[in-house]
């Protein structure tokens, strides 16, 4: 499944009303969609508070590949999920990162 990107602050502050995750690299937020679409939507945020643009900017790439290697198989329809970067993102092992993210999702999903 292709994610779409979120775009609209609202969206952003909708899915904070979501369910959530939390791990030492980043929080997943998972919010269900009330429109009709089929498709699932992902974004991305990192506050300035974990660094500088270079930081914050490789971390949201890092996420991003996650997002395309392990979010978009396990996607669910209508919902919308919303990556927030935390600091251990960067030093976190990748391996590790993907089984924070499979973790999360199974849980996010279990509802």
């Amino acid at each position: 499944m292709r994610l779409e990107k979120l775009l609209k602050r609202r969206d952003y502050l909708a899915a904070n009303s979501g369910r959530r995750w939390s791990t030492p690299g980043f929080v997943l937020l998972a919010h269900p969609r009330l429109d009709d679409r089929d498709s699932s939507r992902v974004g991305f945020t990192v506050t300035k508070r974990v660094g500088n643009a270079v930081v914050r900017n490789r971390l949201k790439r890092r996420l991003r590949a996650l997002a395309r290697e392990a979010l978009a198989p396990e996607a669910r329809p209508g919902i919308d999920y919303v990556f927030i970067g935390r600091g251990g993102g960067l030093d976190r092992d990748w391996t590790d990162l993907l089984a924070d993210l499979k973790r999360g999702l199974g849980k996010l999903h279990r509802t």
